[in-house]
C-alpha cells in the first residue's frame, strides 16, 4: 500500500479521497492556492503546501508546482480527483518520470480515450455500438457539408479533445456549417490546444446513461452498473440517479458488457466511466471519462463498493477486491449537485461568504461537502458547494427522502440552486421517470422555480420552517435583483 498520497485537487473531492486514505492508514498532503488557505480540505490533510495564487492556471493547473510539492513531501502517489489534472495525460506521464504513482488509468488509455476520434475508431473495431458519424478530422467546411449530407441533418460538431460539454455545437442545416465549424475549431484550440473537429449524427433528446468501470493492473475489470445523468444544462449534469428508469434488465446487462469491452479495448485500469446515449431502446457509446466522476457516490451507496478505496488499492498494485458476480445493486439513489449558482439568472456562479450552514441528516442521507459556516466560496473555481446523496429502498422513497433532505438543507448568504432541486423533485415528469437531456427547457423548469419562490414568499411565515426559508432566501434576493436590472 502507498504510504503517502498528495491530493492534487480541492473542495469536497479532496476530502473524499483523504477520508479513503485515512481508513487505509495512508498519510495525505494537500496542495492549495492562496484562495483556499482556510478551506476545509486543507485543515483535514496531514500536511499542506501552498502552490500559488487563486487562479487555477497559477496553482491547481501548474504541473511543475504539484510535482515539486509531491517530491518535497515524499509523496509516493498523486490522486488528481476530477477536473484540473484528472484527465491530463501529460501530467500523468510527468508523475511517472518522477517516480510518482498516478492514481488513475495508464497514460496510453488516457491518450486513446482523450481523443474522441481515436477512441471511436477503436470502439468500432471491437463491436462497441457508437453514434453514426465519421472517424476523421474535418479538413474544411465543404467536406463537413458532404459528411452531414450523408448522415443527415441535424449533426453535432465535436472537438476531438473536448470534455465537460466544451467544444460541442449542433448544426441544423448547411447554411450554418461554415460559421459553426470555425467557432468550434477556435474554441477547441483555445480550450484544449487541439483544433481537430469531427461530425456525428445528432441524437434528438436522448437519455444520458453512464457505466462505472474499475479494474486492476492485472487486467481484471468489472462494471458497477449505470447512473442516469439526463438532467443537465449546457451539457453539464445537475441531478443523477441509479438505477435508470429507462433500462430493462436485459439492456442493463448488455450495456454493462459493452462498457467492460470498451475499457478492456483501451487496456484500462483504475476507475473510469463509459458514457452512452439512449433513445428508443437503442444505445450508443459516447465517450469514456478516464477518472472518478462527480456522481460516483450514488454507485457506492447502491453497490457497497468504495470506489476511492479501490482506486488506492489498484494504484498500490493490489488486486481488485470484487468479481462481477459480487456486484448486486440494492435500492435507489439520487444525487443533487448543490451549487453556488443563481438558477434565476441562467445558473450564473454566485460565490460569496456562507453565513449560515447546516446539512441534512438522518437515514439514507450522505453529504459530500468541502465548506463550513463562515467560509467564503472563491470565484476562481467550480461553483459546487456540496453533493447531496440520498438512498432508499425504491425510487419513490428516494424522491420523498430527497425532498425532506432539501427542505432541511440550510445555506445562508449564498445564492444557490436548492429551489431548483425542490421543483424537480415535485415535477410530474421527473416523478414518473419520463425525462431526457432536454428536460429543463422543455418543461420550462426555470420558470417553475420563479413561481415556486413567489408562492413560498406569499405563504404565512408561521407555516414555514426556518429551513424552508433558508433554502429559498437566496433565490428571493436574486429574483428581486434581477427585476431591478
Amino acid at each position: 500500500m502507498l504510504n503517502k498520497v498528495l491530493v492534487a485537487n480541492r473542495g469536497e473531492i479532496a476530502i473524499r479521497i483523504m477520508r479513503a486514505c485515512k481508513e487505509l492508514g495512508v498519510s495525505t498532503v494537500a496542495v492549495y492556492s492562496d484562495a483556499d488557505q482556510k478551506a476545509l480540505f486543507v485543515k483535514y490533510a496531514d500536511e499542506k503546501i501552498n502552490i500559488g495564487p487563486g487562479p487555477a492556471s497559477q496553482s491547481y493547473l501548474n504541473k511543475e508546482k504539484i510535482i515539486d510539492a509531491a517530491l518535497k513531501t515524499g509523496s509516493e502517489g498523486i490522486h488528481p480527483g476530477y477536473g484540473f489534472m484528472a484527465e491530463n495525460a501529460d501530467f500523468a506521464e510527468l508523475c511517472q518520470k518522477n517516480g510518482i504513482e498516478f492514481i488513475g488509468p495508464p497514460v496510453s488509455a488516457m491518450r486513446l480515450m482523450g481523443s474522441k476520434i481515436d477512441s471511436k475508431k477503436s470502439m468500432i473495431n471491437v463491436g462497441v455500438h457508437v453514434v453514426p458519424g465519421v472517424t476523421e478530422a474535418i479538413a474544411d467546411h465543404e467536406r463537413a457539408k458532404d459528411i452531414a449530407y450523408e448522415i443527415g441533418y441535424p449533426v453535432m460538431l465535436k472537438a476531438s479533445a473536448g470534455g465537460g460539454g466544451i467544444g460541442i455545437q449542433m448544426v441544423e442545416n448547411e447554411n450554418q456549417m461554415e460559421k459553426a465549424l470555425a467557432t468550434v475549431r477556435k474554441l477547441a484550440k483555445n480550450s484544449f490546444g487541439d483544433d481537430s473537429v469531427f461530425i456525428e449524427k445528432f441524437i434528438q433528446d436522448p437519455r444520458h446513461i453512464e457505466y462505472q468501470v474499475i479494474g486492476d493492473k492485472k487486467g481484471h475489470l468489472i462494471h458497477c452498473y449505470e447512473r442516469e445523468c439526463s438532467v443537465q444544462r449546457r451539457h453539464q449534469k445537475l441531478i443523477e440517479e441509479t438505477p435508470s428508469c429507462a433500462l430493462t434488465p436485459q439492456l442493463r446487462e448488455e450495456i454493462g458488457k459493452q462498457a467492460v469491452l470498451a475499457a478492456k479495448t483501451a487496456k484500462y485500469y483504475n476507475a473510469g466511466t463509459c458514457e452512452f446515449m439512449f433513445k428508443d431502446g437503442k444505445y450508443y457509446f459516447l465517450e469514456m471519462n478516464t477518472r472518478l466522476q462527480v456522481e460516483h457516490p450514488i454507485t457506492e451507496v447502491t453497490t457497497g463498493v468504495d470506489l476511492a478505496r479501490e482506486q488506492l488499492r489498484v494504484a498500490s498494485g493490489l488486486d481488485l477486491e470484487y468479481e462481477q458476480n459480487d456486484i448486486h445493486p440494492r435500492g435507489h439513489a439520487i444525487e443533487c449537485r448543490i451549487n453556488a449558482e443563481d438558477p434565476l439568472n441562467n445558473f450564473m456562479p454566485a460565490p460569496s461568504k456562507i453565513v449560515r450552514y447546516a446539512e441534512p441528516s438522518g437515514p439514507g442521507i450522505r453529504v459530500d461537502s468541502g465548506v463550513y459556516q463562515g467560509f467564503t466560496i472563491p470565484p476562481f473555481y467550480d461553483s459546487m458547494i456540496a453533493k447531496l446523496i440520498v438512498w432508499a429502498e425504491d425510487r419513490k422513497r428516494a424522491i420523498d427522502r430527497t425532498k425532506r433532505a432539501l427542505w432541511e438543507y440550510q445555506i445562508g448568504g449564498v445564492r444557490n440552486n436548492i429551489p431548483f432541486h425542490q421543483v424537480v423533485m415535485n415535477h410530474k415528469q421527473w416523478i414518473e421517470g419520463r425525462y431526457d437531456t432536454s428536460y429543463i427547457p422543455r418543461y420550462h423548469i426555470l420558470d417553475q422555480v420563479v413561481e415556486y419562490v413567489k408562492d413560498l414568499k406569499s405563504q404565512s411565515s408561521s407555516t414555514k420552517t426556518a429551513a424552508a426559508m433558508a433554502a429559498v432566501q437566496a433565490v428571493i434576493i436574486a429574483a428581486s435583483k434581477t427585476s431591478k436590472n
